[in-house]
């Protein structure tokens, strides 16, 4: 590199070798090897961590058991995490034995490839049932059989920790009693109501929870459940 020179050279001095300042080796950063992530090749274990979950939609004639098995990969180490591997639904109910294998399959072959997984979530409980869909106990809709295994899926990656799980805030807290109270005191409803005695009667379905907790209070619609306010 070139350097220019822009005042009379007065002095110089030769470097010697013993003069030369000591740089510091800084050596590569070596990855571990021996990290283990989740793909498609990762041959599976005699043993898996299972968690079987039970529903009971109005629209089957039967309860239907849904099982979701996790690897453990890298235990005992700082790079330790669980991963979905594999997923069954059990039910005596015949009705939809080819669509539920072939979904399972499907389900089963995405956890196994790796990567983020949490897309499935929203794409299966965007799934809409023609012939409408149904309420669960506390007004929660559902508008498909598809859209409540989404709904389980979520529920068990939030278990295992890659999703997060959903907390209202205090000022929401605070703002959802307050609201349950004038409204429950400003119409003297009782505690029984067709919602299972979670919300008030009247109560309308919250778009963003898809829960039927909205209420209208002084010309503002709030959601009892997850705080979704239309007046900011």
């Amino acid at each position: 590199m070139a350097i220019k020179i822009e005042k009379p050279i007065v002095s110089y001095h030769v470097v010697k070798e013993d003069e030369k300042p000591q740089l510091k080796v800084v050596e590569p950063r070596q990855e571990e090897s021996n990290v283990v992530q989740m793909h498609e090749r990762l041959e599976r274990p005699d043993t898996l961590i299972g968690s079987t979950y039970k529903i009971k939609p109005p629209v089957a004639d039967h309860a239907m058991y849904i099982t979701i098995n996790d690897i453990l990969l890298n235990e005992g180490t700082p790079h330790e995490h669980r991963r979905p591997f594999e997923i069954f639904v059990n039910s005596k109910n015949m009705e939809h034995f080819q669509w539920i294998v072939a979904l399972t399959r499907i389900i089963s072959a995405v956890f196994r490839k790796g990567g983020d997984i949490t897309f499935l979530v929203e794409e299966l409980k965007a799934v809409f049932d023609p012939r409408g869909g149904y309420w669960k106990p506390g007004g929660h809709y559902m508008p498909s059989l598809v859209a409540e295994l989404g709904s389980l899926i979520e529920r068990h990656l939030r278990t295992i920790g890659m999703l997060p799980d959903l907390e209202v805030d205090a000022r929401q807290l605070k703002l959802i009693e307050e609201k349950r109270t004038e409204y429950e005191t400003r119409h003297q409803k009782s505690n029984e109501n067709q919602n299972g005695g979670a919300f008030p009667d009247g109560a309308t379905l919250c778009t963003k929870c898809n829960t039927k907790a909205m209420i209208t209070l002084d010309n503002c619609l709030t959601c009892l459940s997850c705080g979704e306010s239309k007046c900011g």
